[in-house]
């Protein structure tokens, strides 16, 4: 049963490290860091969105226990401050495992408050292995392909094709990268983190962590708590089931975001007219994914595909109205264009989602034990299959190759710390991707730490994304070290979610109808419509 917050009022506030001048640990390095600071130069790699980024790289050890061994480069990107306020580097993170921060720097800064921005080196980074940090893995490219077997193993033969493509998968990434993958986890990457740290000549760090970047700020400040100043986890991990119990339960949450599309759906008859009843539309998706299981659309979105493109709408809702179009048009209007542009937008892998994806794998499949027996996936898919479909098989494929990864695992950290400050966690009551209960298991874990939730919210990913109420208690933390305590349950302080989107108006519509050359159903590009913090996340599946 999926817990919920109760409502808190009057919420008392705890202050931690509260600064009102330049820290000393800020502007003060060891030794050791004051030698690597010397290496680290600064250039210009502002974009039109992010002017004021600057980009740099740090060499580490492949392994970190052999420091004069074999070394790597981590792309480092930052906002510098401005305010004669220092409080320090804050180090960001989007989440994935495998997705880039290099943008996200930007991306923070320019959305708090800029007094507050203003005090903090905004750091972001590409973790080990991925982007344009060296080696950047690509361990299979184009393996994701259109169109790829369906993901639901009805037959012998669909099971044994998608079992050639994960174990070919695992193969490959073996066979490229023998001598990296036992060093691609989230304790090397922590471990990166405070080189990273030392290189700016910080004896203590700010971090700020999306999705998994959540378990990689807890597992940095459970091996290194006394460098930890302020803690931000937004849409946090359950760090008790990493990583193959994390993915069943997310099967089931997915589901029910899903479901409340279809509700959602529903309510918008007028506009998309596939009727009133959320049931009678979940069966018209699950006809238009049978009939595309026989007929891709244009050569490209079959049954997988179409998973893959309406899974973006459990992160976040702020894509329905595109998703609903493109289901409307195929429905009613027998039109695959739109649905070919939603794939496009919000599925469709590229080359840095290849590097993302091995990146993913990589992490996971070595961060913890996975079933090593296909009968137990087996089993345990079909399980939840039967009560929540909607991504149950999709979600198995894409973690697949871990049945048959290369190198051994490593045991999960436990993250529990009484040696924080008081830290500030985000969780949202009906967040799909990292569920409600993991927030609330951190919330313990971490002795002294705050949780505001976001009741009813079900994005994934809720800070600096127009919830004023949320971003408040972010600012206040950041700027001054003030966190809520509530004064009993689960949660220090609630927030109510923001309000459910609205269908896109038909005159803009029509206007990108008018441009495309196509009907009045097309959905509108990422271009068109704006990017958002959840285009930047590296989503965890």
């Amino acid at each position: 049963m999926r817990t919920r917050a109760a409502v808190l009022c009057g919420a008392a506030v705890v202050v931690a490290g509260t600064l009102t001048t330049v820290p000393a640990d800020a502007h003060a390095p060891s030794a050791t860091a004051t030698a690597q600071t010397a290496k680290l130069t600064w250039k210009k790699c502002g974009t039109s969105d992010y002017p004021t980024l600057q980009c740099s790289t740090v060499k580490v050890p492949l392994d970190h226990a052999k420091p004069n061994g074999t070394k790597i480069t981590l792309a480092v990107s930052r906002v510098p401050h401005t305010a004669k306020t220092y409080q320090g580097p804050l180090l960001v993170n989007p989440g994935g495992p495998g997705g880039s921060g290099l943008t996200l720097a930007g991306f923070v800064a320019s959305s708090l408050p800029k007094a507050v921005a203003s005090q903090y080196d905004v750091i972001g980074f590409d973790p080990r292995g991925v982007g344009a940090s060296t080696p950047a893995l690509d361990c299979k490219p184009g393996y994701w392909d259109p169109v790829r077997p369906d993901t639901v193993p009805s037959t012998p033969a669909i099971e044994k094709a998608n079992l050639t493509r994960a174990k070919g998968f695992a193969r490959a990434c073996g066979k490229k990268y023998a001598s990296v993958l036992p060093y691609i986890n989230t304790i090397s990457a922590v471990r990166d983190m405070d080189s990273i740290r030392a290189a700016l000549g910080a004896r203590r760090i700010n971090y700020f962590g999306y999705s998994y970047g959540t378990y990689l700020g807890a597992v940095y400040a459970k091996l290194y708590p006394q460098r930890v100043r302020r803690l931000v986890l937004d849409s946090i991990v359950d760090p008790t089931g990493v990583w193959y119990d994390d993915n069943i339960q997310q099967d089931y949450a997915f589901n029910d975001r899903h479901l409340a599309f279809m509700d959602w759906v529903a309510k918008y008859d007028a506009t998309y007219k596939l009727g009133t009843d959320p049931a009678a539309i979940e069966a018209k998706w699950y006809a238009m994914r049978a009939a595309l299981a026989k007929k891709p659309a244009d050569g490209k979105v079959g049954a997988s595909e179409l998973e893959d493109t309406f899974i973006p709408g459990g992160y976040y809702n702020g894509y329905w109205p595109y998703l609903a179009q493109a289901f409307a048009a195929y429905v009613n209007d027998k039109n695959a264009e739109p649905l070919v542009q939603a794939y496009e937008d919000f599925a469709a892998i590229d080359a840095s989602g290849d590097n993302g994806f091995s990146v993913y794998a990589s992490v996971q499949c070595r961060d913890a034990s996975w079933p090593r027996d296909w009968n137990q996936w087996r089993k345990d898919n079909w399980a939840v299959y039967d009560q929540a479909p909607f991504m149950a098989w999709n979600n198995a494929w894409y973690n697949a190759p871990c049945a048959f990864w290369p190198t051994s695992s490593l045991k999960p950290v436990n993250v529990a710390n009484s040696q924080l400050p008081p830290t500030l966690l985000f969780q949202a009551t009906n967040d799909a991707a990292t569920p409600y209960e993991g927030g609330v298991t951190v919330h313990h874990l971490l002795k002294g730490s705050s949780l505001v939730v976001e009741q009813g919210g079900g994005n994934h990913g809720i800070t600096l994304s127009g919830n004023a109420c949320l971003d408040k208690y972010l600012a206040a933390y950041l700027s001054t070290g003030k966190v809520p305590h509530g004064s009993g349950g689960d949660a220090d302080a609630v927030c109510q979610k923001l309000p459910d989107p609205k269908p896109l108006s038909t005159t803009a519509a029509a206007s990108k109808s008018a441009k495309s050359g196509t009907s009045g159903t097309a959905v509108p590009s990422t271009a068109s419509r704006g990017s958002t913090l959840h285009d930047l996340l590296g989503f965890q599946r």
